[in-house]
């Protein structure tokens, strides 16, 4: 494994990052995910992000369960708070109220006394900016996180709280963001925005929700079982992957994948640790096997050619435009 600084913060984590979002608590069962957890820690990965909506909290549960027993500063634990976690009216968003009830529950069921890293799971329209940033700060200040970061925040946004974290002397570090060979938008303003001020990426969906392993064929059903068939499982998502051409020029990654000694999956986590702003590709899986294949694509240097031939293949075929991209994104609160 290799590991690498979080943005400009002297936090180090690994370049792949075993997360729970679609696993843990609902689709795999926690022997299951336990034995994931300790395969991840067999590769070398000690870096490990949840969130508490995950699972209607129970991921960060079973999550705690399986890293009991850890030497926990020889961790990095990552969660999350915004989306809704109960029924109440103030069970969501980015309040004060919210985001200091939230770490005290994330902690009880992680079993720790503190994150290395609490994020903004999105941002708030409906919350001044000021007021969660001042949340954040005594969440810091408490000793209950170490770091801050967002999910899932454009440009203009992490500015305006990167200008009041300073303020408050807070180290906001890291942008969580949708990356992948398929999946490019933070390409225009989130990384330049990003380099400047010192943030690191921590991407998610590196493969496309599983569209880059290659098991998606043109003109084919998906395969039963598949996240593409699962409704709870993020078939909505991936259905943006799943035209012809795009599962066509997939394909045609195979040859290239074979000439860097990669699978399909290893050359799309690879290729998005190429970006010198990624600190790290979050990866998930539903059997341990999974998970040491993954951690191979750790260290793994493309050369400019491999890289010119994967754009000629793919960027065709990839969503690159913010505004097109997330123009349907409805309002983050009722």
């Amino acid at each position: 494994m290799e590991y690498r600084h979080l943005g400009r913060s002297g936090l180090l984590i690994s370049e792949i990052a075993y997360g729970n979002w679609l696993t843990h608590g609902s689709q795999v069962e926690e022997e299951a995910a336990t034995a994931c957890v300790r395969a991840a820690l067999d590769a070398g990965i000690t870096t490990f992000d949840t969130a508490d909506v995950y699972a209607e909290t129970r991921a960060e549960s079973v999550l705690g369960r399986a890293l009991k027993g850890e030497r926990r500063e020889g961790l990095e634990i990552f969660t999350k708070v915004f989306w809704p976690t109960g029924p109440g009216r103030n069970d969501r968003g980015l309040s004060r109220k919210h985001v200091m009830e939230s770490i005290n529950n994330s902690l009880r069921r992680l079993q720790t006394d503190y994150v290395d890293l609490y994020q903004a799971h999105r941002y708030d329209r409906f919350t001044p900016l000021e007021e969660t940033m001042s949340a954040f700060a005594d969440v810091v200040h408490s000793g209950k996180a170490h770091y801050i970061g967002v999910s899932e925040w454009p440009a203009e946004q992490i500015r305006r709280a990167h200008a009041l974290a300073t303020e408050l002397r807070i180290p906001l570090v890291s942008s969580q963001p949708q990356y992948s060979m398929l999946w490019r938008v933070i390409e225009g303003d989130v990384i330049p925005t990003s380099e400047e001020l010192g943030l690191g990426q921590i991407v998610w969906s590196p493969i496309a929700q599983g569209v880059l392993t290659g098991k998606y064929l043109p003109g084919q059903q998906p395969p039963e079982g598949s996240r593409a068939t699962d409704a709870k499982g993020g078939a909505n998502m991936i259905s943006r992957f799943l035209r012809d051409e795009v599962l066509e020029a997939v394909q045609r990654l195979r040859p290239l994948a074979d000439e860097a000694g990669l699978s399909l999956a290893q050359l799309a986590v690879a290729w998005v640790l190429q970006n010198p702003n990624v600190s790290a590709a979050i990866v998930g899986a539903s059997r341990p096997e999974q998970v040491g294949e993954n951690a191979k694509a750790a260290g793994v240097k493309l050369d400019a050619d491999l890289l010119d031939r994967i754009d000629e293949v793919i960027l065709p075929v990839a969503e690159t435009d913010r505004f097109k991209a997330y123009q349907n994104v409805p309002a983050q609160r009722p």
